[in-house]
């Protein structure tokens, strides 16, 4: 191929991920909700994977695997950038990652123009919180469940410019929105200048009222930001449907990218407020592509992304969601109202997804994920945090109910002992 027109063709559109008539006519002919719990089409999609086969893997919350053909064309990517080097890099970079950005808008449900790729959820929110002109005595809102980098980066600001961070514990299982609502209501005061909300709670796996939320702090004049790092990719839903003011993700979680991936969502309205991390004087204050300078990066990331998509559409996000949920329910059902264990998920699935976190009433969370492992070759991660004192269980859409049920049996086992 003449090297122009490999230039022209590098990192184009993504490949097709064709699934065979027997799985098309399965997809079209079975309700996402039946299509939950059907092993034949779910192992059928396992075989696209390379799944651990020396234990089983129950903590694809921190980074799922990319299926087997996302992985290859990463690999391509690759390959054919590093065969042009900085030919590549000065010519079609950009153009090329505004059409994968344009393609990530579109699952948002958000125009291309309110939306920018990061490299996980961490940096997104912390563009967020460092951009803020805050003063002293500003007040900001956040759960005692968020994640720490969060947590962390508004500390640095306490310390930084002298605001006052008030932390709220929402209830493990809550009887209603209003009841979690209320919670982050009472904590506002005038002073009050950013909430801070997650859609999904990482260490229990609670899919949070974030518009009601949204609809109370916009009342009272405060801007919300959003930790979408678990929702995105796994819930069926629009960024601007939620009418929050930022919403960050990563995407090498449920969106199945490589590592270093993510989105950051700002409304138009609020783009202005923000200050940049890095100086770039080649963007309007209300341009949202002020808060993108990343110098030079691996920009194969950048392109595995629209592959990642074309994969995640051909599964179709209400399929996983149904999916998701289902393997959560399948093993939690099982273990409610076992002696000694306690779930820290609540029970209403609506209020869930993939993630479940459970604990063994006398053991800590460290020797619990340990034993697991050890013996029963599970793993998980130990969760000791904001009243939490269990293991996150995160299974993928490809994990079986005959692992699910390993591990009902372990934690059935380690409970009597």
């Amino acid at each position: 191929m003449h090297k122009r027109d490999f230039l022209r063709t590098l990192g184009g559109a993504a490949i097709g991920f064709a699934l065979s008539p027997a799985e098309r006519q399965l997809l079209a002919a079975t309700p996402p909700a039946d299509l939950a719990s059907r092993e034949d089409f779910w192992s059928e999609l396992r075989a696209r994977y390379v799944v651990p086969t020396e234990f089983i893997h129950l903590e694809h919350g921190y980074y799922s695997m990319q299926s087997q053909p996302v992985l290859e064309r990463y690999l391509q990517h690759i390959r054919e950038v590093n065969a042009v080097s900085s030919r590549y890099m000065r010519t079609v970079q950009y153009p090329n990652k505004e059409r994968v950005q344009g393609k990530l808008a579109a699952l948002a449900g958000c125009s291309p123009r309110e939306l920018i790729i990061t490299r996980n959820t961490t940096e997104s929110l912390d563009t967020v919180i460092s951009g803020f002109d805050w003063k002293p005595g500003d007040e900001a809102v956040m759960g005692v469940h968020d994640y720490g980098a969060m947590l962390d980066q508004f500390s640095l600001m306490a310390r930084r410019w002298g605001i006052a961070n008030t932390r709220v514990t929402v209830p493990l299982d809550p009887a209603s929105d209003d009841e979690v609502v209320q919670v982050y209501a009472n904590a506002i005061t005038p002073r009050t200048k950013l909430l801070m909300v997650c859609h999904m709670i990482n260490i229990t796996g609670h899919v949070l009222p974030v518009r009601k939320i949204c609809d109370m702090a916009h009342a009272r004049g405060v801007p919300v930001t959003v930790d979408g790092a678990h929702a995105f990719a796994q819930l069926d839903f629009r960024i601007p449907d939620l009418d929050c003011d930022f919403y960050g993700a990563s995407l090498h979680k449920w969106l199945g990218t490589p590592l270093g991936a993510g989105i950051l969502y700002v409304k138009p309205s609020a783009v202005e407020k923000l200050w940049p991390l890095y100086g770039d004087e080649g963007y309007a204050a209300t341009d949202i592509r002020k808060l993108n300078h990343t110098g030079t990066h691996p920009v194969a990331t950048d392109l595995a992304i629209e592959d990642a998509i074309a994969f995640h559409e051909t599964i179709g996000i209400q399929r996983k969601e149904e999916r998701l949920r289902w393997l959560q329910q399948y093993w939690t059902t099982k273990v409610r109202g076992v002696p000694r264990i306690k779930v820290f998920t609540p029970r209403d699935p609506a209020r869930t997804g993939a993630i479940a976190n459970v604990g063994i009433e006398g053991m800590k969370p460290g020797d619990l994920a340990t034993a697991l492992m050890e013996k029963y070759r599970i793993f998980t991660v130990a969760i000791n945090t904001a009243g939490v004192t269990g293991v996150r269980v995160t299974p993928q859409l490809f994990t079986t109910t005959q692992e699910l049920d390993a591990l009902v049996r372990a934690l059935t086992e380690l409970a009597k002992a």
